[in-house]
């Protein structure tokens, strides 16, 4: 598979919806996750990122313009399994995935129970990563799913899931929407190879930087330590 350049890949698409990056530092030192929301209506635009102990939530950002709270407020990041664990998606699926982790199940099992947003015509993706570590030993592994509808029909929900050995300086990008359309077109093929840097102030330059200025909302980048000290995060919210 070919190795793309985030940049390019943001830059050059005016509406990928949302997206999770998950890989490994080019150093090698910390595993990474970056995920951002964008949009095109006033709802949509209306919120910012929140941090929580455990977690990270969706908020409106002006509370009186918040028309519908259905599929925009939710949980994008949890933490399980005494730090051991960490939960990224688009959705409420997150918590669905939390729960069935605290139970020993799996995030596949989590996933099979859910499917794509009720938001005909576009029915938009879920996607959902997960990272496991081991301290003791300074690593990690990862997956990533999408679960969409087959090609936009509403009777059958298609689900993907990616497993991943980390590699230095490598991560992997799956974002809801290939482009911007009427209705959205989903994302399609495999979560593209991207280039990843060093830092989490690195990272979260690089992505906010090149999304599409008038539909980005928040960014969320979260650098872990592989010798376990502490996670350096950084949240950037267009409302201020």
């Amino acid at each position: 598979m070919a190795l793309y350049d985030l940049k390019t890949l943001l830059s050059e698409n005016t509406y990928p919806g949302r997206g999770i990056v998950i890989g490994k530092s080019a150093d090698g030192k910390n595993a990474m996750i970056a995920y951002f929301i964008m949009g095109r209506s006033e709802n949509s635009r209306n919120r910012i990122f929140e941090r929580f102990e455990g977690g990270m939530r969706t908020k409106a950002f002006d509370e009186s313009k918040l028309s519908d709270p259905h599929l925009i407020i939710y949980n994008p990041y949890l933490n399980t399994k005494g730090g051991n664990i960490d939960i990224i998606t688009n959705g409420d699926q997150t918590n669905t995935v939390y729960d069935f982790i605290n139970d020993d199940k799996t995030f596949e099992d989590a996933l099979y129970t859910r499917e794509f947003e009720d938001d005909a015509p576009n029915f938009t993706p879920r996607i959902s990563g997960i990272l496991y570590y081991c301290f003791p030993r300074n690593t990690f592994a990862y997956k990533l799913s999408i679960l969409k509808s087959s090609n936009g029909r509403p009777e059958a929900c298609n689900r993907y899931f990616y497993n991943y050995v980390p590699e230095d300086g490598i991560g992997h990008f799956i974002h809801t929407y290939k482009c911007d359309g009427n209705p959205i077109p989903s994302f399609y093929g495999e979560p593209e190879e991207v280039e990843l840097p060093n830092t989490a102030e690195e990272l979260a330059d690089l992505v906010w930087t090149n999304l599409n200025e008038d539909n980005k909302v928040s960014l969320f980048v979260r650098a872990i330590p592989l010798d376990g000290s502490e996670p350096t995060e950084i949240i950037i919210n267009k409302n201020k």
